[in-house]
């Protein structure tokens, strides 16, 4: 007689498939052990319900056919929903058949089941971000689906279910880590229980949920500053600023995949991986980061910076349209930084990579920008008998523009007084804590002279409030301040206007009227926080440059005031290709003559006024008669600066005028040299029917140029860059070029055209087209 002993469904993976994961598949076998007298049996396993034991010698009694045992549980599909999914969380721009969703709001999926799910069953969820997950770093969490709601916790809602599928509703917090997650379910019942990963999302920070911290309560803006992927940049000098498109691409191809790898990049990450990932739930901890990895100064960061003039082995900065290319040639170049970048570049870069995680973010240019390098609240710059700038001792530098980023979002750390708009820096001029970072800097801590509170006020403080004085060097080594202005820096804070193209000045976001009783209240203020932060060493260089505040009056009027007053004016336009013509104006403010000597001086510059080759050096002896103005011609030749002209297409002229008794007087101005180019679409743009473009040009020169082209790009427009031969052109001609472009992505859309040739800088032009649904 044979007596099994033990019986019952088994389970295993079929040898050669995956251990786990979608396609795994399974095997049941029925397995029974039993004794007969005086011999053993062995078991022969089956693929089915069945096995029958052989006796020793192939004799033996059968084992009859056992019924076939309920199936156990498996998933055998998942659907994601990406498309209403995508919608309801603003994700559904970005490419690809990954699921992007945004924390704090439930999304939905659906498993199909190889049978129906009994009542006794539990699906239990676990999802896990980063490596060495764990519940106790938040980077994991495990649980079942129920029916409360709770917004502190991830939480599972079984919405629907038929024969054999079920669908479910999944919410993380509002605080929850961002990344790329595994998400694996388990079937739990009175009998077993199995993993299985159902597969990977990613999740965003989410500025449509009020329980987030980068909540964003204006639709219009939450539509400008996280899904516009495109902008405007302003440059130049704050009485000619110019427009320049950028192309933020935060949806093309492979984008948010280098945004999340940015994030695993950074020093942080690669000392202690799972305790930076479980820093993200921050969005203080993850702007700093991304600041710091987008120059390359003490990491293999995104772009490296050049400020000498000098580009070769690189990408000038100028010749950058957006971010695109920038990102993808730093992830295919297995995150070698990216030649060469400036202030525009790093802000542009960073607004990319900040919109892409979900984060509201804007690009700002701030002009006459104060780079104050020992933090004393002054720019210092010495110049010699003609004005020119001494470099080996001036260390200070004010700046025709700096561009930096906004990003909004609450100051947990601080206090809800401080939510709001954050200034974030990623171009590398100072160290922030020993790495080249800058900010989050809370906008209203810097209006308000809160500069003691983290990160980076001084710094961002200086930027828009420094004094500017200039110090003549003499021969003997002494010094004399020939011009102090309190007002000259931080003017025309500008930034893109929501929905339009139109420039928005928000100098008063940072700081109370110039000259203002409570512009005074909070520089003093401001001082004082300096002195408690880093008392050491404060007072000796304060009373080394000059401050405002207790010292202002008596530090900043020169000690006798000049008694003539001069400026320059520009007579005709100064366009590029040209001669240039303008007049120095001096007039005498006394009633008796004067004897006024006038040293001229020119230089080629770069934005931050860094003097590149001078182009002009000459003298002039004035003799003005009482309360005269007199007019000095200044001409300078296409032939003198074209050699030394950089692509910032920049000119400083300085004239130092020494009147008699030892009176002194500095003038200077900053010339930006004009361009030409006009981009039209003629006709209806609509997604799918290709439309033609017209660019004319004009060769500026009064020589012919060949080998001249058209570069072009628009996210939504056009795959990647196009390049279009210019016919060689004759002297001052224009030339109309066509192309045409097939608009793939509805909606306003940048396109850029630069009119690029090795005989003068880039002329750089943009236009926005609105493309219109396919019918």
């Amino acid at each position: 007689m044979h007596e099994p002993v033990e019986a019952g469904l088994k389970f295993k993976p079929v040898p050669g498939t995956p251990r786990a994961g979608v396609g795994m598949q399974l095997q049941w076998i029925y397995t029974s052990s039993f004794v007969t007298k005086g011999e053993a049996g062995a078991v022969r396993t089956l693929h089915g319900a069945v096995g029958k034991p052989v006796r020793k010698g192939g004799k033996g009694p059968s084992l009859h056919p056992a019924p076939i045992a309920q199936l156990w549980i498996r998933v055998t599909e998942v659907d994601w929903q990406q498309l209403s999914n995508g919608t309801a969380h603003h994700t559904q721009e970005y490419p690809g058949s990954e699921l992007v969703v945004r924390r704090g709001q439930r999304f939905t999926f659906t498993l199909e089941l190889n049978r129906p799910l009994e009542s006794e069953e539990t699906l239990i969820f676990t999802v896990e971000t980063g490596p060495q997950a764990s519940e106790a770093l938040r980077t994991k969490a495990v649980f079942q689906t129920s029916e409360l709601e709770r917004a502190d916790t991830w939480m599972a809602v079984k919405e629907a279910q038929t024969e054999n599928s079920v669908t479910f509703s999944l919410a993380s917090p509002p605080n929850a880590i961002i990344g790329r997650y595994q998400l694996s379910a388990r079937v739990s019942s009175r009998r077993k229980h199995s993993d299985r990963k159902l597969g990977e999302f990613i999740l965003l920070f989410n500025p449509w949920c009020p329980e987030d911290d980068v909540f964003l309560d204006s639709e219009e803006e939450r539509q400008e500053y996280v899904l516009n992927d495109s902008g405007i940049i302003f440059r130049g000098v704050e009485k000619r600023i110019r427009a320049q498109g950028w192309n933020f691409g935060q949806f093309e191809e492979d984008i948010l995949n280098i945004c999340l790898s940015i994030l695993d990049r950074t020093p942080s990450y690669q000392d202690d991986p799972a305790t930076d990932v479980s820093h993200r739930h921050d969005p203080v901890y993850v702007t700093r980061a991304v600041s710091a990895m987008v120059n390359s100064n003490n990491d293999r960061g995104v772009v490296q910076g050049q400020w000498q003039g000098k580009y070769g082995g690189g990408t000038s900065p100028l010749h950058w349209r957006g971010s695109v290319a920038i990102l993808h040639k730093w992830f295919k170049g297995r995150f070698k930084p990216v030649k060469y970048g400036q202030c525009w570049v790093f802000a542009g870069v960073l607004c990319t990579v900040l919109r892409c995680l979900g984060i509201a973010t804007r690009v700002v240019s701030n002009f006459n920008s104060a780079h104050d390098t020992d933090r004393n609240l002054s720019v210092d710059k010495y110049v010699d008998s003609f004005g020119r700038t001494l470099e080996d001792l001036t260390e200070d530098s004010m700046w025709n523009f700096h561009v930096w980023n906004e990003s909004w979002f609450a100051r947990q750390d601080l206090g809800p007084s401080y939510n709001g708009w954050q200034v974030l820096d990623a171009t590398p001029q100072e160290e922030s804590e020993g790495v080249f970072r800058c900010g989050p800097a809370s906008v209203t801590a810097i209006r308000e002279g809160d500069v003691h509170l983290a990160h980076d006020g001084p710094f961002v403080f200086a930027e828009v409030n420094a004094d500017y004085i200039t110090w003549l060097w003499n021969e003997d080594e002494s010094r004399e301040r020939v011009y102090s202005d309190t007002k000259k820096i931080g003017r025309c804070i500008s930034t893109k206007a929501v929905g339009s193209d139109s420039r928005v000045d928000i100098t008063s976001l940072y700081k109370y009227p110039e000259g203002s009783r409570k512009e005074r209240q909070v520089y003093s203020n401001a001082m004082k926080k300096l002195f408690s932060v880093e008392a050491s060493g404060r007072r000796a260089w304060v009373r080394r440059g000059g401050g405002r505040g207790l010292w202002r009056d008596d530090l900043l009027e020169p000690a006798t005031k000049p008694s003539i007053t001069g400026k320059f004016k520009v007579l005709e336009p100064p366009v590029l290709g040209h001669d240039l013509k303008l007049a120095l104006c001096l007039t005498s403010l006394t009633s008796r003559a004067q004897r006024v000597q006038v040293n001229l001086s020119g230089a080629t510059i770069l934005y931050t006024r860094r003097p590149v080759a001078e182009i002009l050096h000459e003298s002039h002896t004035v003799k003005l008669g009482p309360e005269e103005e007199k007019k000095i011609p200044i001409a300078i030749s296409y032939s003198q600066y074209k050699e030394d002209l950089t692509e910032d297409k920049k000119i400083l002229l300085a004239a130092m005028c020494l009147v008699t008794k030892g009176e002194k007087l500095l003038v200077e101005k900053d010339i930006t040299l004009e361009d030409f180019i006009t981009i039209k679409v003629l006709g209806p743009a609509v997604v799918g029917v290709a439309v033609a473009v017209e660019v004319m040009v004009l060769n500026p020169l009064s020589e012919r140029v060949k080998d001249c082209m058209l570069m072009v790009e628009g996210s939504g427009l056009l795959q990647g860059q196009l390049s279009i031969d210019v016919p060689s052109l004759e002297p001052q001609e224009k030339a109309s070029v066509q192309f045409k472009i097939t608009p793939f992505k509805s909606g306003p859309r940048q396109l850029q055209v630069d009119f690029v040739s090795p005989h003068f800088p880039d002329i750089k032009g943009f236009v926005i087209v609105h493309v219109a649904t396919a019918k």
